[in-house]
C-alpha cells in the first residue's frame, strides 16, 4: 500500500489530499471521544486532545494498523478557541504523518468533551 499526501502548502501539518493506492482493507473508525477506560474526563483541552487520539490509536491497533495507515481524519471542536491548540498537538502525536484533516465546529454531544476524532485508515 502506498499513501502519497498531496498539498500545494509544505507548512501545514495535514495533506490537502491523499491518495492511496495498492490496498486490500479500509478502516471507518467512529467518533473517538476524551474519556478512557473509566470514563474520566480530563480536564483542559490538550489533555482531552492528546486522549482522543490515544482512542483513535487503539482502534488502528485492534485493526492490526498505525498512524502510518491514517488517510483522513475528522476533528470535531466544540469552540473555535480551540483550533490553534490543535496544530501543535497533532504534530507531536502524528509526527511527519499528515493524513487529510477536516475540522468542523459543532455542538459535541457531551459537554464536559472538548473534541471529538473520527479516522480513515487503510492496509
Amino acid at each position: 500500500m502506498k499513501i502519497t499526501p498531496y498539498s500545494p502548502n509544505t507548512e501545514t501539518a495535514f495533506a490537502e489530499a491523499c491518495e492511496v493506492t495498492g490496498f486490500s482493507r479500509l478502516l471507518f473508525i467512529s467518533g473517538q471521544v476524551p474519556t478512557d477506560e473509566s470514563q474520566v474526563v480530563p480536564p483542559d483541552y490538550p489533555s482531552q486532545y492528546r486522549l482522543a487520539w490515544s482512542n483513535v490509536e487503539r482502534q488502528l491497533k485492534a485493526a492490526g494498523m498505525s498512524f502510518d495507515n491514517l488517510v483522513k481524519a475528522t476533528i470535531f471542536l466544540s469552540d473555535r478557541s480551540l483550533i490553534a491548540q490543535s496544530k501543535g498537538l497533532r504534530a507531536s502525536i502524528l509526527g511527519q504523518r499528515t493524513p487529510a484533516i477536516t475540522i468542523v465546529l459543532t455542538g459535541i454531544y457531551d459537554e464536559a468533551w472538548l473534541l471529538e476524532i473520527e479516522a480513515v485508515a487503510a492496509a
